[in-house]
């Protein structure tokens, strides 16, 4: 689980692909500080599992579902690449739930200054997820925890400060180019436990007791 707060800006160094598979080798030096083999590192949003590191970089594979999901097969070495490692025990939980599971991508449509913000329209390539984006809820773009400012049938905005723009790859981010995304988990959660609700009993002989009414008698509606 990551938090949505980024580390670093790592630089990808190579890539290895072979049909919808890749390996990639990302320089970067705070994830290092602590990184073992099978560890979880967020690559823009996406969350890869450490196979091999050396000094100064470290290696993931990227599987086909991963490669076809994501904004990953877009990428070339020289690339700059938002890092975050999984969160620990210990850390404070600086920004919203976060698994690396991206959602969809979206394109970037516009983006703007506002005194001392920049405000990106995002257009997801998938326009059914708009569904789990709501005014001020969260969203993660490219492995950033941000918050939606509007969230209209086909696109949303967000509005970021300048410390999260010089910390991340967002600052070279441009209209006409596409980021990963990833939903809050909490409303997919709530839509699935949903659809179960008009379905027979099970084998206990149990109906679901989890309703629309039920989540609106205790205050999540």
């Amino acid at each position: 689980m990551f938090t949505g707060l980024v580390e670093e800006i790592g630089t990808l160094r190579r890539i290895s692909r072979q049909g919808e598979a890749m390996i990639l080798t990302i320089e970067s030096k705070r994830v290092l500080e602590d990184i073992q083999v099978g560890d979880s590192i967020a690559v823009n949003g996406v969350c890869l599992t450490v196979i091999a590191f050396d000094d100064a970089s470290f290696t993931a594979d990227v599987m086909p579902e991963t490669f076809r999901r994501s904004t990953l097969h877009q990428l070339a070495p020289g690339k700059r690449v938002n890092l975050e490692r999984a969160m620990s025990a210990q850390s404070r939980f600086g920004g919203h739930i976060v698994q690396g599971h991206v959602d969809s991508t979206a394109v970037i449509s516009s983006r703007r200054r506002e005194d001392n913000a920049v405000v990106f329209r995002l257009e997801p390539e998938e326009p059914a997820i708009m569904k789990y984006i709501v005014p001020k809820g969260s969203i993660t773009i490219d492995g950033i925890s941000l918050t939606v400012v509007e969230a209209e049938s086909d696109y949303f905005t967000v509005s970021i400060i300048p410390h999260t723009l010089a910390q991340t790859v967002l600052q070279h981010k441009e209209p006409g180019e596409a980021v990963n995304i990833e939903c809050d988990i909490l409303g997919k959660y709530v839509e699935r436990l949903l659809s179960f609700r008009e379905q027979p009993a099970g084998r206990a002989g149990r109906k679901p007791v989890l309703t629309e009414s039920f989540l609106a008698d205790h205050g999540f509606y």
